[in-house]
């Protein structure tokens, strides 16, 4: 996941709204968003690979969603795949501020990371290149990349302001139009690109909201809505390394239940 924005009671009606898009090599293994086999209260895609996922829902309202630190030269190879933080929580009976209270002592064997975690009693940010602090429950929009929550990359900014935009002039958070933010493929003036030590070139390919590339891209875009009712809608967006829509699921569920069903009775629309 290397683009998140999160909007939290920035809407009377749509408490929550997450929009995200997931960068990865096009080759590496995954399975789209859909109910675990082995864990049937959890709705996410998998990571084929490393294991683990990196952005699911679960019973009770549990939430995590996770984007990688953009820091070369700072990796270690033996580390543990990031992946295993969101399914960790998702399954696990912590609560958000318990399980991201951990990693502050906690999260050295691992390479940089940023989580959001969420349950019922709210939502926290933790990294172990940041301090874990707990976001506000009303008015506020965030965004998340590959650096610390919030940090002003031109892709985070703009996708930001114009989910902040949509949620404040719309009767509803309508799906079309938070795809069409997550799929900006408009590049940023290069005076306003990071430089995160990975050369000019590659900071354009990963300076726009939608990255597309033959080996690298933007694999998926997922959209998060809860309604005030506690209704909870999570539609996943699979994509070619072409940009090329390849598939789409979408599943509801009640809030704080333990099932999952999918919209029009089926997981693909």
């Amino acid at each position: 996941m290397c683009l998140a924005i999160l909007a939290l009671g920035a809407h009377p009606d749509w408490p929550l709204v997450i929009a995200a898009n997931r960068d990865e090599f096009h080759h590496r293994p995954a399975s789209p968003a859909a109910p675990w086999s082995d864990a049937p209260d959890i709705v996410a895609g998998r990571d084929l690979q490393g294991g683990g996922t990196w952005l699911g829902v679960a019973g009770g309202g549990r939430l995590a969603l996770l984007t990688n630190v953009r820091e070369p030269g700072r990796q270690l190879p033996a580390a543990p795949s990031r992946g295993r933080l969101v399914e960790d929580y998702l399954r696990g009976s912590l609560s958000a501020a318990d399980y991201a209270g951990q990693f502050n002592v906690n999260a050295d064997e691992f390479n940089g990371f940023n989580l959001l975690v969420a349950d019922l009693d709210g939502v926290h940010y933790c990294s172990n290149r940041a301090l874990t602090r707990r976001l506000p429950s009303t008015g506020g929009v965030f965004g998340l990349s590959n650096a610390a929550l919030d940090t002003p990359w031109p892709k985070l900014t703009r996708s930001r302001a114009a989910v902040a935009a949509l949620l404040s002039t719309s009767a509803q958070p309508e799906p079309e139009a938070l795809f069409a933010i997550l799929g900006d493929r408009t590049p940023p003036e290069d005076g306003l690109l990071p430089d995160t030590g990975v050369g000019l070139q590659l900071e354009r390919l990963l300076g726009s909201p939608f990255i597309q590339s033959e080996t690298y891209g933007t694999r998926c875009s997922t959209l998060v809505l809860q309604h005030r009712s506690g209704r909870v809608e999570f539609r996943e967006r699979c994509y070619r390394p072409t940009g090329e829509v390849q598939g789409e699921s979408v599943w509801t569920r009640a809030l704080g239940t333990t099932s999952a069903k999918a919209a029009g009775g089926s997981g693909w629309v």
